[in-house]
């Protein structure tokens, strides 16, 4: 024992020194004793098989000198800090030498030297890894299920599923979609290592522009197959020219593409990068696949919003007709669809001529936004128009008729609309007679921008809840060069502001438009309200006084 410059630990001293060797010459873990010159004075035989060289060509020499693949490594600022500051130390590094793996090492300082103790945890850290990388992957899955679930940002969804798989099944990872019209373009990168990140950004919006037929994103997006290829492979099939030479530059070494189905039709990929000494594990694998399959579902469901939303959309486009040419007053329409494939619904905008050629314009909007709000939307206007035109009844008379009309044969339908009618005042003017069941007041621009809102916030009772509610009418003159502007409440209302602060912003508007043309008015209302493509549809319908009326009878009514 005294010749290893070990001191036996109490409880043990009445072994002898034969005994100790025999029992470190037999534990499973590396034992060996340095002095304090950091010559080797002891190696067992475990140490012996780790270190790969017989004890008897290695005892007495200096460590660094006999394994100088330790040297600036965890194992030796190990060493050196127990050493210097006669305190144990424990920690787990890789393996400095050629094997690969990891070890735990503890390190007890003495007066003569270093006793060490290695062993070999290689499994466990597996173990760990694997568990690890399970439940990242399982959390990766769990993630990505719930983003591309959220059918108001699908698109942006699959944009950000490059961000998604990176780290835990790649290190860089683009996007591609497929358009409708069979147009491929990259939607989306990401690189795990941020000083890359701007060299994969400028290859993905060049990249599709330059691969050949024979690239692996090609033959992916034809063939509808997963392919592996070596990006060097890759670079020798592209021209010269930026996009191979930043692929160069961002030096994976392999490629992985997966292509996104829906059904038969191949709807994008998924392209992978993989750097040097990473291998796509088999879970690996199987979760990019079903990453892949994921996205696939989502991009399908955006495809089929978007049949739905143009079904709708040419559904309604097809029950709003022009409004008539009238002499004396301008009248313009106009519909924006919403943003979302779910909001397109029942708003309307209608104007006719009654049987004495009193010109009647309606706004309107049927609760609900799908492509039944929209059906709906066709049969009310229709009512209307029929009520109005046989009846020849004022604004209150006719919302009075087609609230009945709603009971008797929609009664699930509720619907807000406000109805106005032209008439002459008597003394060479003009006078708007109006009435509102529950839908945004018009409005009345002065010629000399002074802009009034009829009515309350809201009108009387929406129509479909009680057929026998009072409908009252009101009147207010109009001279000439007025406008009057109904509209729903898409224009108005937005979900981070109150319906106060949009009516507010639609008056302060309309004042500095005053005085434009009526086209002109009405488009510039919407560019300044919307800003964009809104959340809600939006209908509207104005007209402007140019004329004095012109005696009756004289207008023909459209039938």
């Amino acid at each position: 024992m005294d010749d290893l410059g070990l001191r036996p630990r109490e409880g043990v001293a009445h072994r002898s020194g034969a005994e100790v060797v025999r029992f470190l010459e037999t534990m499973p873990a590396a034992f060996l004793f340095l002095d304090a010159a950091w010559h080797l004075r002891y190696v067992n035989g475990e140490a012996e098989r780790l270190l790969g060289r017989p004890r008897a060509q290695i005892l007495g020499e200096s460590l660094w000198e006999a394994f100088p693949q330790v040297v600036g490594t965890p194992f030796e600022a190990g060493y050196r800090t127990a050493a210097e500051t006669g305190n144990p130390l424990t920690f787990e590094a890789r393996s400095p030498g050629p094997r690969p793996g990891w070890f735990e090492v503890r390190v007890w300082p003495g007066a003569d030297g270093l006793a060490v103790y290695v062993l070999d945890v290689t499994d466990r850290r597996d173990a760990e890894e694997a568990a690890r990388r399970a439940t990242a992957r399982t959390a990766l899955l769990a993630r990505v299920s719930a983003e591309l679930a959220d059918q108001q940002d699908t698109l942006s969804a699959l944009a950000r599923l490059a961000e998604l798989v990176v780290p835990v099944l790649t290190d860089a990872c683009i996007v591609t979609l497929v358009d409708r019209e069979g147009r491929a373009r990259d939607v989306g990168s990401w690189h795990g290592d941020p000083a890359r990140r701007p060299l994969m950004e400028r290859y993905a919006r060049i990249r599709l522009d330059t691969l050949p037929g024979t690239s692996p994103v090609a033959r992916a997006l034809q063939a509808g197959t997963p392919l592996t290829e070596s990006v060097d492979a890759v670079l020798a099939l592209m021209p010269p020219g930026p996009a191979r030479d930043l692929l160069a530059a961002l030096a994976p070494a392999t490629a992985v593409v997966l292509p996104l189905t829906a059904g038969a039709r191949t709807v994008g990929v998924l392209t992978l990068y993989l750097d040097a000494g990473r291998v796509m594990t088999p879970e690996d694998g199987d979760t990019a696949r079903q990453v892949a399959a994921e996205a696939g579902r989502a991009i399908a469901r955006v495809h089929r919003q978007s049949q739905q939303a143009q079904l709708a959309e040419a559904l309604q486009r097809s029950l709003l007709t022009d409004p008539p040419e009238l002499t004396g007053t301008d009248v313009v329409v106009r519909y924006v669809p919403a943003a979302e494939a779910a909001r397109v619904g029942g708003d309307w905008y209608d104007a006719f001529l009654q049987r004495d050629g009193s010109l009647v314009v309606v706004i309107g909007d049927v609760v609900g936004h799908d492509t039944a709000a929209a059906a709906a939307m066709g049969q009310l206007r229709g009512l209307l128009r029929g009520i109005a035109h046989y009846s020849g009844a004022g604004p209150a008379g006719v919302l009075r008729g087609l609230d009945e009309a709603i009971a008797q044969m929609h009664d699930e339908t509720l619907a807000t609309a406000a109805v106005a009618r032209l008439e002459p005042d008597g003394s060479g003017g003009r006078l708007l007679r109006w009435a509102n069941a529950g839908h945004p007041p018009p409005v009345v621009v002065a010629p000399d921008g002074a802009v009034t809102v009829l009515g309350g916030e809201m009108g009387e009772l929406m129509l479909g809840i009680d057929p026998t509610a009072h409908r009252s009418e009101s009147t207010v003159p109009l001279p000439p060069g007025a406008t009057v502007l109904l509209h729903t409440d898409g224009l108005v209302e937005r979900r981070q502001s109150t319906l106060d602060e949009g009516t507010a912003a639609l008056v302060g508007h309309l004042g500095e438009l005053a005085g434009t043309p009526l086209a002109e008015l009405c488009d510039g209302l919407l560019r300044r309200m919307l800003r964009g493509i809104p959340q809600d549809d939006v209908a509207l319908v104005a007209l402007r006084v140019a004329d004095p009326p012109e005696e009756s009878g004289t207008t023909e009514p459209d039938g």
